[in-house]
């Protein structure tokens, strides 16, 4: 299957690791040009944009997720080197607790800390597509995907905020399936996925997680990066507004 993806401009936050990076991978065997961000390690974004291709097909941008100029910036350095950004991405997110035993109660959770945990998952995503939409329009084509969680609709221990952001996720997406102008926007909500960020995580949940999956295992970064690569391209003609779970039937 052609997916249409040759050339297209591509802006991934939070590419150097984990999700983001199998996705920027995909994209790039596609023929994309992709644009990744990075938050923290200027050193292995270069490393991912080497792999991609270098020169004239990666390159990697800096992005803070509470910083509403990193991504007017981003955006704004991919048009000036491709002429516009054809699909975005929206990857990046701030975590903290992995493990049940390390999450405080919520009522015990300091106010600055619960309203910037809730706002950077939120409002990083917002700002980012607020600012690549208008040359979607404008050009008639435009896909933008939502990275979620499953724990927006089934919770986990210790995720109050972290689903309700999630959650904050589908309602945009519903409010820019509106956007028409060849514009589609959708979510992409993985379960437990194989990624590094696991590897704190104690085995035995990881275990139970396995059993409780109706296909009998977790998801890799691999299995979600094809699912977003195929909403964002030619070959999703009108799929729209959907939140699609890769969590193996859970």
């Amino acid at each position: 299957m052609d997916l249409g993806l040759q050339d297209k401009r591509v802006l991934i936050t939070g590419a150097t690791r984990g999700i983001g990076l199998a996705t920027a991978r995909v994209f790039a065997a596609e023929g994309a040009r992709v644009a990744i961000t990075y938050h923290t390690s200027d050193a292995a974004a270069k490393r991912v944009v080497e792999e991609l291709g270098g020169g004239d097909r990666a390159c990697a941008l800096p992005y803070d997720l509470a910083d509403p100029g990193s991504a007017r910036a981003a955006v704004g350095a991919v048009e000036e080197r491709w002429g516009g950004v054809d699909v975005v991405v929206a990857n990046a997110q701030t975590w903290v607790w992995v493990n049940p035993q390390d999450m405080p109660a919520y009522e015990d959770l300091p106010m600055d800390h619960w309203l910037a945990l809730f706002r950077e998952n939120v409002e990083g995503h917002l700002w980012v597509v607020r600012q690549a939409l208008g040359g979607m329009r404008a050009r008639g084509w435009g896909r933008v995907a939502l990275l979620s969680s499953v724990t927006a609709t089934h919770g986990n221990p210790g995720s109050e905020l972290y689903s309700a952001a999630k959650a904050a996720l589908h309602g945009f997406a519903r409010g820019l399936m509106w956007t028409r102008d060849g514009v589609l926007a959708n979510v992409v909500a993985p379960g437990g996925t194989l990624t590094e960020s696991l590897d704190a995580v104690d085995p035995k949940l990881l275990e139970h997680a396995t059993r409780e999956t109706p296909s009998g295992r977790l998801s890799t970064a691999e299995d979600v990066a094809r699912l977003v690569v195929f909403l964002c391209s030619e070959a999703n003609g009108n799929i729209n507004g959907e939140v699609v779970h890769t969590a193996g039937g859970r």
